[in-house]
């Protein structure tokens, strides 16, 4: 961890150097919170579940916008020669830019604890699915970014890296939204495969290691994508 610390604290600060982290942190926070109370009072309800329900989809947008420079500008501008002239690994390399990301993600959603806070004050809300849910999110956003950031070693330009980071993380999201077109054969292999299912699960309260493990999976699959994808251009 000696060497993957510096390259966690260089990028993580990247982000509030340039004005990208306000404008994705607005964004963010304005989407989530409009939908959220304009359909809260509609139920009457005091409960967070559609703001969790909103968040894949949120997320599948936010976080390749937040990753897409993280190789991409580097191999663009030419420093990430400059990088591997230091004494560190391409793995140092990957997971410093990977937890920098995580710990944004997970930056990002601390103003909106102000909606369960917010909640509370209006009825009886139980903490419980809150606690799960919030977990549920850092490891979906933990897993999207290690497919943002696969996404960013493939291509020196970040809007390539957008798209495709955004196409990958909206499909995982969907997949199992579309099961109805396939054979019946694929649908518990497909289902398995869909993000929001295993959120989902994890949204109500329901810790499960197969959910955890899925999330595990996903970001594992993108980090090591990322690390081939550096060696084939050393």
């Amino acid at each position: 961890m000696r060497q993957v610390t510096p390259i966690f604290k260089k990028e993580f600060t990247a982000y509030f150097v340039s004005p990208i982290a306000y404008i994705v942190i607005s964004i963010f926070l304005l989407v989530t919170g409009w939908f959220f109370f304009t359909t809260f009072f509609l139920y009457n309800q005091a409960n967070l579940r559609n703001f969790f329900a909103l968040l894949p989809i949120t997320l599948s947008f936010v976080v390749p916008a937040v990753t897409m420079r993280l190789f991409a500008e580097e191999l663009n501008v030419g420093s990430y020669e400059i990088l591997l002239t230091m004494p560190v690994t391409f793995l140092d390399v990957v997971l410093g830019k990977f937890l920098a990301a995580v710990v944004f993600v997970a930056t990002m959603l601390i103003p909106t604890l102000a909606y369960p806070i917010t909640v509370s004050f209006l009825g009886q809300l139980d903490w419980g699915p809150v606690v799960a849910g919030y977990t549920g999110a850092v490891l979906l956003g933990a897993a999207f970014s290690a497919i943002g950031l696969f996404a960013s070693s493939l291509t020196r330009n970040q809007i390539i890296a957008f798209i495709i980071g955004m196409a990958i993380c909206f499909g995982l999201t969907l997949i199992d939204k579309m099961l109805f077109f396939l054979p019946q054969s694929l649908l518990g292999f497909l289902e398995y495969l869909g993000a929001d299912f295993h959120f989902e699960n994890v949204s109500k309260g329901v810790i499960d290691s197969r959910d955890i493990l899925y999330f595990l999976s996903v970001s594992f699959v993108g980090l090591y994508g990322a690390y081939l994808a550096l060696l084939e251009k050393n």
